[in-house]
């Protein structure tokens, strides 16, 4: 499993999506979670670099996971999602700065398809506000973007969860221009 990991970790650095050190992952597997240990390199990843947690109670590796672990918790427990990502991808967060909107509507036609409106929450790092905040968004929405941190998508693998996060970064990326036009 740790492969699919390097796999998208690799993709969400060389494409601009997150700088090396910013932003996890995580699969959900019945009660358990895997997810990138806090501090990791994403596009380094190997089987030490993921982390097996309880879904619903603490472990001794909760410790070392994610900084995020209790937000990616709070998505499975009240969401169909079955993979996470969590990016610092740079429209997205600039976006989110430049508004005081709750949302964002995308104004490209395969955005508007695939995501309708991208949702704006707000919460501290870590902090149970934003695992309250994004598991309430992704019941109905594929992503959400943190104001000023980043983007959170959702999937039932990896790969679906990935293209959720590119789909919105590439909607920030044209409303910005088409903003600025």
């Amino acid at each position: 499993m740790w492969r699919e990991f390097d796999k998208f970790g690799k993709k969400l650095v060389q494409y601009g999506l997150t700088h090396s050190h910013f932003g996890n992952m995580s699969v959900r597997v019945g009660d358990k979670m895997f997810i990138t240990r806090s501090g990791s390199m994403l596009d380094e990843l190997d089987e030490n670099q993921i982390v097996e947690v309880h879904l619903h109670k603490p472990t001794s590796f909760d410790i070392i996971a994610s900084s995020e672990l209790i937000v990616h918790r709070e998505i499975y427990k009240n969401t169909s999602a079955l993979a996470i990502i969590h990016a610092h991808s740079p429209f997205a967060v600039i976006l989110s700065l430049l508004t005081d909107e709750k949302e964002i509507m995308p104004v490209d036609s395969e955005s508007i398809y695939f995501l309708h409106e991208i949702p704006i929450i707000t919460g501290k790092v870590g902090s149970a506000e934003l695992a309250h905040n994004a598991a309430d968004a992704l019941k109905d929405h594929k992503a959400v973007i943190i104001k000023g941190h980043g983007t959170i998508a959702v999937g039932k693998i990896l790969e679906e969860a990935y293209v959720n996060l590119c789909c919105v970064e590439h909607a920030c990326k044209v409303k910005y221009f088409m903003d600025r036009s």
